[in-house]
């Protein structure tokens, strides 16, 4: 090996995931055949790749913590599985597609990894994919959202437990698609943003979706948006909305202050993190779709991940947090099927319409293209002084079987 690549890996940080719990569990099994077998069994590697430096560095660290308490609720604190210890390589792609796939490469070839988890940006996730079928290694997708990732771009060894494109579509699309209603939508210009817009205009039924604002990823200054989108609604009879698709720290929803309130033109989006929903203080009452807040689902993992990221991290669990957290159940899930086997062909057959815990309740992975089927949550928007976000009150839980996922991929 040479020395730029012992330098490449010693930078990359590699941990086994401990907790005082853990250490207090594995310390009481060691004189059990439980213990005994963990010490026995070759260490189970799972890589970590996610974009913890960038635009969405935010989203990357909450999907880190919630794989972790993911791993420690699975597995009982254990971080260990069918007698293999769990040893997890974190990497980070920067956001960028080239270093994605080069590190991923490199956790497969270099550093032995059994399967990998990641990563937060669509456009590095679709340059993943091909790296999975190279090395016929497992890829769990998460958070990344295009649709493309589990449909013209998916392989056999591709599964995602993040939302895709057209689950955040049709969620949308029950609280806004009525008869005189006009929209347009305001969306980043990559992967994401395109492949939301291209399901969400299937999805409408009743609304008309009269216009397409695209912008480059990195925007902070909406003026020239809010201008065109503007004009093209104004005159419009009926209710006229635009709708938000935006990833990132930036704040979109100054467009409404650019003369869209003025003209009568709505605000309406899905969920995002805690900080960006500070925005939707303004607009109380917007109605829209989201994936996870930590107040509304009610079941025994979420209580668990509520309680333990109050007590450790003083603050409630995120969007992407719960993600994480998912990624870690299926993972675990997965390797109790198969007795801690990682072949690909073993791991694939015991994931195919596999059902799995997590802090939103069951989701399956689709057999036909391995997309976690999940429930959605439409919301309301309440101003509440005892939190800086906008809380999105519960509407209804929009169940999996009542929205109509198209199979996108050929296999």
């Amino acid at each position: 090996m040479s020395h730029r690549t012992r330098h490449a890996q010693s930078a990359t940080r590699r941990r086994v995931l401990k907790t005082a719990a853990a250490t207090a569990t594995l310390g009481t099994l060691a004189a059990t055949p439980l213990g005994a077998l963990a010490q026995g069994r070759r260490e189970l590697k799972i890589a970590l790749l996610t974009g913890k430096t960038g635009i969405l560095e935010a989203y990357a660290k909450q999907t880190i913590t919630g794989f972790n308490l993911g791993l420690e609720y699975a597995t009982d604190g254990t971080m260990a599985v069918a007698g293999r210890k769990i040893v997890v390589i974190e990497k980070d792609d920067q956001g960028k597609p080239d270093l994605g796939r080069s590190l991923l490469a490199a956790a497969y070839g270099d550093d032995k990894a059994d399967l990998a988890v990641g990563t937060t940006s669509s456009g590095v996730a679709l340059a993943m994919l091909p790296v999975a079928e190279e090395y016929k290694k497992i890829l769990i997708v998460e958070p990344a959202v295009a649709d493309s990732i589990t449909g013209d771009k998916w392989n056999k060894y591709i599964f995602r437990t993040a939302r895709n494109s057209s689950q955040d579509a049709a969620a949308n699309a029950v609280a806004l698609d009525q008869a005189g209603t006009s929209i347009a939508t305001l969306a980043q210009d990559y992967a994401f943003g395109r492949d939301f817009v291209k399901a969400f205009r299937e999805q409408l039924k009743h609304a008309k979706l009269i216009y397409e604002e695209y912008l480059p990823v990195a925007t902070t200054d909406f003026t020239a948006g809010a201008q065109r989108l503007l004009e093209k609604m104004k005159d419009l009879p009926g209710r006229k909305v635009v709708f938000i698709n935006w990833a990132g720290a930036a704040n979109p929803f100054k467009i409404s202050e650019l003369g869209l309130a003025r003209a009568g033109i709505e605000i309406a989006t899905g969920g995002n993190i805690l900080p960006a929903m500070v925005a939707y203080k303004q607009f109380p009452g917007m109605e829209g779709a989201l994936y996870y807040y930590f107040a509304i689902p009610k079941n025994p993992v979420n209580e668990w991940l509520v309680a333990n990221h109050y007590s450790r991290y003083k603050a409630p669990p995120d969007f992407f947090t719960c993600g994480g957290f998912a990624a870690a159940m299926s993972v675990v899930t997965a390797l109790r099927k198969t007795n801690g086997d990682t072949g690909s062909d073993k791991l694939i057959a015991a994931m195919e319409g596999m059902s799995f815990d997590t802090p939103k309740g069951k989701m399956t992975f689709r057999k036909e293209d391995h997309q976690a089927m999940q429930s959605m949550y439409h919301f309301k928007i309440k101003v509440d002084p005892a939190f800086a976000w906008g809380v999105p009150e519960l509407v209804r839980e929009i169940k999996p079987e009542e929205m109509n996922i198209p199979i996108r991929n050929k296999r």
